[in-house]
């Protein structure tokens, strides 16, 4: 069952509809009069491509921009609707302008007009797009419902295709207007006119509330340096989660491969079928484009609508993208001279390609959207939908490029009365061939997408808890199907029932387990206002090292850039033990640095176990096989040094392969996240630790992370306090000492930045807090 079981009025989804109908008309128009820059005004290749290129990478660029200004504008009118509105009105003016070419100017007057037209238009598709997409993203907070609006508004959006084509036929008949390009000055009016007046419809019709009074990032110029380093960082955030790398991937490899042969279509038409007679073509090119958008509009997107409720969204995905297949392919046998009317059976499958695609995907980022939300603690519609459409245009900016390149190598003019020999097949291979293998990789990026219908609802019901401060019954996403369930158990024999203790007998014992030291104690670098990633001083690292080494025997760091590798210096200084960690996750090339960092630190001597990766697994960064060769890659080079991995004690349990790659086994075990009640809480513990020490196969077990927080909200049975806190740090002490088991506490000191990754107990795992000062 979803979460939220709210449904949207009608006629606001009409109304976004309409809103999507101006976001593809623009487009679809701009690709149909294009063909008049090369057929008629006499654009030579390499032109094309420039004017296809250039103004989609301006447009690409401004997007993060737009996304972090309509994040994060305060108005009594909402985030998203006076840019809707005022970029409705820019991209119909600029549109209008553009296309005011003539045969009589010099092919590079047209270019450079044309060139800076698109500019303003693109600049005004910005303003306007950015904000409208994150508001269908806001519209719902239900899985099947989100799916509902996209569909009708790629519905209505479909029709643009249905529209657009027969300005072909409009254009190249002297009845209607004497030139082409004389076609294309008018009809760029009634075009900007009409559909100006749509895309407006979304700003006048949706409502929002007011965001006058909310905690944004200022939209000041002084503020301007920051903000583009909030969007750099929240364009890397965003785009380092995995699920919405894979969407944008996918998105732009099916998105850029269509877009590259799409405008072929009327040269195969016109050249392949009917041997260059653009007159004798008439009809059929638009009834190319009408009749796959035709079929989009009231076969596809009804039938993906309908898998997606039945199978999921990436089973529907993978469905709709492999019946696009069968229709890439067949265009190559079915687009016969004499007979122009085969193509029309291609056209079913042809269309569930790019006609499924938008219908899914966007339903699907706005599930990444939520997980974000759960992992940052902010809601960026915005940015995700600026990064998202960021991957389509840039995808139409290579296209249009990758374009004027083909039609360049195989040697079609559009200009000449006879093509050269093999220039019109060699289209046709590129208009077949291309899709395919734009889908083909799709598709493989897309196998192992694991947003389903079941994870959403847990995360939505795992935000609904933060806002509300209630317990929802779901899953913790810390815990995987086959983590450890225990039943009630009587207290181990080295447990302390405190309830039965004073607060003094209480303090007493925890400074007492304090201050004969602990085996080890997670490092905590971060000051308050930092931001993990922001640069360590070395002045930080050894005040806080001064702080707590009297207190551990080891040290456990979680990675050797930034300012990090200083902390085994640092803990080697106070005559600490390290377990050096370096962080690695998606990002290849930052994990090569991390891990030539720990090799150099180790060969040092300042690295006593060294750690490639923590939770990588359960965060789904990267593949067993993946992190197993890092791990051997790193035992190589430091023969010397015990090479491991930490993660979930569930993740160990569930890959055998990992426990062998490891010299040592390090597992992270919280009670907490598995909603076990104090009471229980070090008994769950000894269950986990055990768990593992059976399948260990004799190797050593080392618990990496273990702890409590003393404030936020709980977690179904678990509570958040201090006494808990302390109660669990004693019982989990006692019980390590007792059963000779090498424990480190996480964490050394509380820090801000973690309220984003896991919510409000995020912040307040530290035995000292922020301030550097000791809690209990």
């Amino acid at each position: 069952m979803s979460t939220t079981a709210r449904t949207v009025p009608m006629g606001q989804k009409i109304a976004f509809g309409m809103g999507m109908l101006a976001n593809q008309m623009f487009p679809a128009s701009l690709g149909i009069f294009m063909v008049v820059l090369v057929q008629n005004l006499g654009f030579p290749g390499w032109m094309w491509g420039v004017v296809y290129f250039l103004p989609r990478v301006l447009d690409a660029v401004t997007d993060p921009i737009m996304g972090f200004i309509s994040d994060n504008t305060k108005s009594v009118w909402g985030r998203r609707r006076q840019y809707v509105f005022l970029g409705a009105i820019i991209m119909g003016v600029a549109f209008t302008g553009m296309w005011q070419l003539y045969g009589e100017n010099s092919v590079s007057y047209n270019f450079t007009y044309f060139l800076l037209g698109s500019f303003g238009f693109y600049i005004g598709l910005t303003i306007f797009s950015v904000p409208y997409v994150a508001m269908g993203y806001e519209m719902s907070e239900d899985f099947h419902e989100r799916t509902q609006i996209m569909a009708i508004a790629q519905w209505i959006g479909q029709w643009a295709w249905v529209i657009a084509p027969w300005f072909w036929v409009i254009m190249y008949d002297p009845s209607w207007f004497p030139s082409p390009e004389a076609a294309t000055r008018q009809l760029s009016i009634w075009v900007a006119v009409i559909f100006s007046v749509c895309a407006m419809i979304p700003a006048i019709f949706i409502p929002s509330k007011s965001t006058k009074n909310e905690n944004f990032s200022p939209l000041t110029f002084n503020a301007i340096g920051d903000s583009v380093a909030q969007i750099i960082k929240g364009f890397k955030e965003a785009f380092a989660s995995r699920p919405f790398r894979k969407l944008c991937i996918s998105t732009f490899f099916i998105f850029n491969a269509f877009n590259t042969v799409a405008g072929f279509v009327f040269f195969i038409v016109v050249w392949h079928l009917f041997n260059g007679d653009a007159g004798a073509a008439g009809y059929w090119t638009p009834i190319f484009g009408s009749v796959g958008a035709l079929v989009t509009t009231f076969i596809v997107i009804p039938i993906v609508a309908a898998m997606s409720r039945k199978i999921g969204k990436k089973n529907a995905f993978m469905v709709s993208q492999g019946i696009a297949l069968i229709g890439y392919a067949s265009l190559w046998f079915l687009f016969v001279p004499g007979k122009p009317w085969m193509f029309i059976f291609s056209l079913p499958f042809h269309s569930f390609g790019i006609g499924s695609l938008f219908v899914l995907m966007m339903s699907m980022t706005a599930d990444v959207i939520d997980l974000d939300e759960l992992n940052y603690g902010v809601r960026r519609e915005g940015v995700f939908g600026a990064i998202y459409w960021y991957m389509v245009k840039f995808g139409f900016a290579i296209a249009g490029g990758l374009s004027g390149v083909i039609l360049t190598v195989v040697g079609f003019d559009g200009n000449a009365a006879v093509q050269p020999e093999g220039a019109v097949d060699g289209l046709r291979i590129f208009f077949s061939g291309l899709p395919m293998l734009g889908t083909l990789a799709a598709m493989y990026l897309m196998h192992d997408y694991d947003v389903d219908e079941e994870r959403a609802n847990q995360i939505r019901a795992e935000l609904n808890a933060r806002k509300t401060g209630k317990t929802e019954v779901t899953i913790p996403l810390y815990q995987s199907q086959t983590s450890l369930v225990v039943a009630q158990r009587e207290a181990l024999k080295t447990d302390i029932d405190l309830t039965a203790h004073s607060p003094a007998e209480v303090k007493s014992l925890f400074n007492g387990i304090l201050g004969s030291g602990l085996h080890g104690i997670c490092f905590s670098p971060y000051l308050e206002g930092q931001q993990i990633g922001d640069p360590l001083s070395e002045e930080q690292i050894y005040r806080r090292m001064e702080i707590i080494a009297p207190h551990t025997e080891w040290i456990r760091s979680f990675s050797c850039t930034g300012g990090n590798e200083l902390i085994p210096k640092a803990a080697r200084k106070f005559g600490l033990k390290t377990m050096t960690g370096a962080w690695v996750d998606a990002n290849k090339e930052m994990n090569l640095r991390e891990i030539n960092s720990l090799v150099a630190l180790a060969k040092e001597g300042l690295v006593d176990i060294a750690v490639i990766g923590n939770e990588v697994l359960m965060r789904g960064d990267l593949t067993l096989a993946e992190l197993i060769a890092y791990i051997h890659q790193v035992k190589k080079e430091i023969p010397h040094v015990p090479v491991a991995y930490v993660d979930t004690y569930n993740q160990f349990l569930s890959h055998p392969q990992l426990m062998e790659a490891c010299d040592v086994i390090l597992v992270n075990c919280y009670p907490f996240w598995e909603g076990i009640h104090i009471s229980n809480a070090s008994s769950h513990l000894s269950n986990m630790y055990e768990l593992v020490k059976n399948a260990s196969n004799g190797k050593k077990v080392i618990i990496t992370e273990t702890g409590w927080p003393d404030k936020g909200t709980a977690l179904h049975a678990a509570e958040p306090s201090a006494e808990n806190a302390v109660h669990y740090f004693i019982n989990a002490q006692r019980w390590a000492k007792e059963s000779q088991v090498e424990l480190f506490y996480f964490s050394s000191f509380d820090e801000s930045w973690k309220v984003r990754q896991e919510g409000d107990v995020g912040q307040s795992w530290g035995l000292w807090n922020k301030h550097e000062q000791l809690k209990y």
